[in-house]
């Protein structure tokens, strides 16, 4: 379906209350805003100010580095799992490419399995970077993960809940397609993970599909982040919560960068719907599943985007 006019913004959300803490009021208003956020959109707008403005600067300046290394080099960030590692541009999305560095929040891991394979005589600034940047966007992502589960009233799962994932950061950069024509970064698919949390330059071309099927375009403020609902979180909520198509569309003769923050089911993590969650009005919509086994049949199959969210055509009930 076509653009939308501009009539319809995403929620915009703010987590930056230096008093928000499980249990007062302000957390309990923002957690059912989140909900309904993630209810009607699968999406929101998150002003967090945890992150210093020089620790921003940083990791913009980390980024453009990373991709100024040559092509031999970007391609030791490897990794036998899909998504895990370097992606160049390619025939389908010659524009993009990205890094992935699997457990951000874990400084060795940073150090040992990314920063000193791209730069084998060390640079330790740019594993603190990377490290203290997730740390960061690690606390929205648990804080907004805790308020989901409490505005169910399903906190006896809290904590299976919060053990069930690791975490991926990704650096993601499209090249400028020097026209003023939109042309296709990357095209329209839903996130299979649990949530994402993107944070970009101030380069527009996110767009994000609602439910009706109209494409809105997301505009940032400088300092905002964009939170996005998966596939395992919309099965693990039988299908409350919505996990939106989005795109990246870029014109003009400046570079797109991201970042994202993906918390990923671990291996072997079976996600299955909720038993508080499925009654006459909601019957279950999918069969429990293993994420990892989910992400290898996506790959291997190659399947193209379809009307109805591809989980379903694997585990629909």
């Amino acid at each position: 379906m076509s653009s939308n006019n501009g009539s319809v913004s995403l929620p915009v959300i703010d987590f930056s209350n230096s008093d928000l803490k499980p249990g007062n009021p302000t957390w309990d208003s923002l957690k059912f805003q989140v909900r309904k956020a993630a209810e009607e959109y699968g999406c929101c707008e998150a002003l967090f100010n945890k992150i210093p403005q020089d620790l921003q600067k940083s990791m913009n300046e980390a980024s453009e580095e990373l991709f100024q290394l040559p092509l031999e080099t970007k391609q030791l960030n490897v990794s036998e799992k899909p998504f895990h590692g370097y992606f160049g541009s390619s025939s389908s999305s010659p524009l993009h490419e990205s890094f992935s560095v699997v457990e951000p929040d874990i400084y060795n891991k940073v150090e040992t399995t990314f920063t000193n394979l791209l730069y084998p005589r060390g640079t330790i600034e740019l594993s603190k970077i990377l490290h203290s940047f997730s740390e960061k966007v690690l606390e929205l992502d648990q804080m907004i993960r805790r308020m989901i589960v409490e505005s169910f009233g399903v906190g006896k799962y809290l904590d299976d809940h919060m053990n069930s994932t690791y975490y991926i950061l990704r650096l993601t950069k499209y090249k400028a397609p020097e026209t003023t024509e939109k042309v296709t970064g990357l095209k329209a698919h839903t996130d299979k993970n649990i949530i994402s949390i993107l944070y970009q330059n101030q380069v527009e071309g996110l767009e994000i599909q609602t439910r009706n099927g109209y494409w809105i375009p997301i505009k940032f403020s400088p300092h905002s982040f964009l939170i996005l609902i998966g596939e395992s979180l919309n099965a693990w909520t039988n299908g409350r919560l919505y996990s939106p198509y989005h795109r990246v569309m870029v014109s003009g003769n400046k570079p797109r960068c991201s970042t994202l923050f993906f918390s990923v089911p671990k291996d072997g993590y079976i996600i299955k719907a909720l038993e508080e969650l499925v009654d006459k009005d909601h019957p279950l919509l999918y069969k429990p599943f293993d994420y990892s086994d989910y992400l290898k049949r996506r790959i291997a199959e190659d399947r193209k985007i379809q009307t109805e969210p591809p989980l379903k055509d694997y585990f629909g009930s």
